[in-house]
């Protein structure tokens, strides 16, 4: 990154106006409670009293947004403390996820639900009224197939709207959801829905990225082989529009499935019932499979959407995602707060252009995005008319202070730039924006409402102003209803309440500040660990990724518990660098000033990439793995990467 953008971490870069304030829909929530004899006044007071009166902080959630479904009488929350305990959230209550996201179909139906573009060029707009009645069509046409209640729906799709049109089908009917982006290879595909037993398979011939064209038709063929719970595998045409399902064992053509002009109907299921399988990156051994329920997805995602995004009817929300991360589960929760939900499949040749062009008021990308933009020298506010943009989210990684000032500089001085950080497991992000908040450069403004979250320091107490491991000491709704066939709850329990029994750890490191301000560190488990000094590997590439000569790195700390070994730092050299003498003891001297003696490295190596997961994510641990002696396809699942080819170059 450009160091035109140095700046301090905790700079401040925005503060919110009286007009932001007064008008932001978390005010409104505050006013609301305020009329029920709940006076916070502020958000600091909001959140505790979030997280304090869980329960009538989650109740009043479902009254505020008046859930479409049944409360009934029952408590709030029975059995626990976690969900491995037992834990049941609203016990009495019924809803329907479509439901709730369709509900302006009765409501305000000619307003606009999709945009979707892509990159060859292709453009569809839905309004909410005609959303509904393809969601009838294909709902109808699964139920003849004979997918209903409690059936697995597995879709190998793009970010196009078919994909939302079959996701809101399968949940109408109380079956389950679960999908794959077409860029996974057959064994991660198969890896992922052969342990879900699917009765369905919706699947395009194949997709377009940078320019290429990839042919999918005998993926397909292959993924439907493993998956001898089939009933049928619906053909969506999408590279060729004359592509026939002809060459597929069950195939069934896209235009074929529906079957009746029912109208739209949804069947009511309990709180708690699953609504999708998602995935972790599995990028060692099988990904688990996470199960979601209907209720808990639909309260986080009114809530973050709402109060932490201030998003709502009127709003343009974009997310640079593709369907196989948990962020295309976040962004059509745009449907819930009645917004615009903009579909974009493609490269990210030019996200700015894409949110000028259709009028978005929320652009959301991975942290990568941006410090890429700012390397290339970009001011998207300066070349596109971005006058509706409001907010900008990053995620997927720690965007560094430089990152937070390009925005500011750049972009525009009169927008919220929200990170967050949360993740698959919970189908959200537990600290994040706020509208009422100042913002600094580099810290995540705070917690979220209902997120308690804490960093224990190693005797495993809450600390503040010291980096910790990162908790969750309260439930929430959006945590896993379970894993699938983990019917003891062993695995659930073992991947994140094993180290505090009765605690959430997610496994990142975090610091609290005493303004409830958040920065996230990295991953706890790739920790740099040299003479004592603990780091996160976010600090790291704050440093060496502000030298214009480096396009990416990776730094590995080689050592085992008890023995430090070799700290080693990949860099991936912009076009045109080369990794002599002089920028090898440049970065070693701003490694050594910045950071520590400790943590200059023992070599420095270039490689051709960076190993990144298919959503952006650095393979930290995987590599470390390699190079203590784990053999490649052990230590990573190469389907599960953007670009497996340059783990070659990361063998000892």
């Amino acid at each position: 990154m450009s160091r035109d953008h140095e700046v301090s971490e905790g700079s401040l870069l925005w503060e919110p106006s009286a007009e932001v304030t007064e008008n932001a829909r978390v005010t409104r929530f505050m006013e609301w409670l305020a009329d029920r004899g709940v006076r916070t006044g502020s958000y600091d007071r909001l959140w505790e009293w979030s997280v304090t009166e869980v329960d009538a902080f989650w109740d009043a959630i479902w009254s505020y947004f008046s859930v479409a479904g049944e409360r009934g009488d029952g408590p709030v929350r029975e059995g626990g403390p976690t969900p491995v305990d037992g834990l049941r959230w609203f016990p009495g209550a019924t809803l329907n996820y479509a439901a709730n996201a369709l509900r302006r179909a009765d409501d305000t139906p000619d307003d606009t639900a999709v945009i979707f573009r892509s990159e060859a060029g292709g453009h569809r707009v839905l309004t909410y009224r005609e959303l509904a009645l393809h969601v009838a069509e294909v709902r109808a046409g699964l139920a003849a197939r004979g997918v209903g209640k409690g059936d697995r729906v597995a879709a190998y799709l793009p970010n196009i709207p078919e994909a939302l049109i079959c996701f809101l089908a399968t949940a109408s009917l109380g079956a389950i959801w679960s999908s794959c982006s077409p860029d996974f290879g057959a064994s991660s595909v198969i890896d992922r829905f052969a342990q879900i037993e699917p009765k369905v398979l919706i699947a395009v011939d194949g997709y377009a990225y940078n320019g290429k064209r990839f042919d999918r038709l005998d993926t397909v063929a292959e993924i439907e082989a493993e998956l001898p719970t089939l009933a049928a595998t619906v053909l969506v045409p999408y590279l060729d529009p004359a592509a026939a399902p002809d060459q597929l064992r069950l195939g069934v053509h896209y235009a074929d499935l529906p079957v009746a002009d029912d109208a739209l109907a949804f069947e009511d299921v309990p709180f708690d019932h699953p609504l999708w399988v998602v995935y972790s990156s599995g990028t060692t051994g099988l990904p688990k499979p996470i199960v979601h329920g209907h209720g808990g997805v639909v309260l986080e995602h009114l809530k973050a959407l709402s109060f932490h995004q201030d998003l709502g009817p009127g709003d343009v929300f974009f997310w640079f995602t593709t369907t196989g991360w948990m962020m295309w589960n976040y962004l059509i929760g745009g449907l819930l707060v009645g917004s615009t939900v903009v579909m974009y499949d493609g490269a990210p040749l030019d996200l700015w252009t894409l949110a000028a062009e259709n009028g978005v008021t929320y652009m959301g990308v991975g942290a990568p995005y941006i410090t890429a933009s700012a390397k290339d020298g970009r001011r998207p506010g300066e070349e596109h008319d971005l006058s509706a943009l409001r907010g900008i989210g990053s995620t997927g990684s720690p965007l560094p202070p430089e990152g937070f000032a390009w925005v500011y500089d750049a972009v525009g001085s009169d927008l919220l730039l929200g990170s967050f950080s949360g993740g698959t497991d919970l189908c959200t992000g537990f600290v994040g924006p706020s509208p009422l908040l100042p913002l600094r450069a580099g810290v995540i403004q705070c917690r979220g409402l209902g997120a308690k979250v804490e960093a224990y320091g190693d005797d495993g107490t809450p600390v503040t102003g010291e980096v910790g491991e990162l908790v969750i000491t309260e439930p929430m709704p959006s945590m896993p209803v379970s894993f699938w066939n983990d019917d003891d709850g062993s695995r659930y329990r073992a991947s994140y309440f094993e180290m505090y029994p009765g605690v959430w750890r997610h496994g990142d490191w975090i610091k609290i500040l005493p303004d409830g301000g958040c920065v996230i560190y990295g991953r706890s488990d790739s920790t740099l660990n040299r003479g004592g000094v603990r780091m996160g590997t976010s600090d790291f590439y704050r440093v060496v990724e502000a030298f214009e000569e480096i396009a990416d790195s990776l730094v590995i700390d080689t050592g085992r518990l008890g023995q430090e070994g070799r700290l080693l730092l990949y860099v991936q050299l912009a076009e045109g660098a080369t990794l002599g003498d002089e920028l090898v003891g440049n970065l070693k001297r701003e490694i050594r000033s910045a950071l520590s003696p400790r943590h200059v490295p023992d070599e420095i190596i270039a490689v051709p990439g960076i190993p990144r997961t298919l959503s952006g994510k650095k393979l930290e641990v995987p590599v470390r793995k390699i190079l203590q002696g784990t053999p490649v396809d052990k230590a990573a699942n190469r389907d599960s990467l953007a670009n497996p080819e340059v783990l070659t170059h990361f063998t000892p």
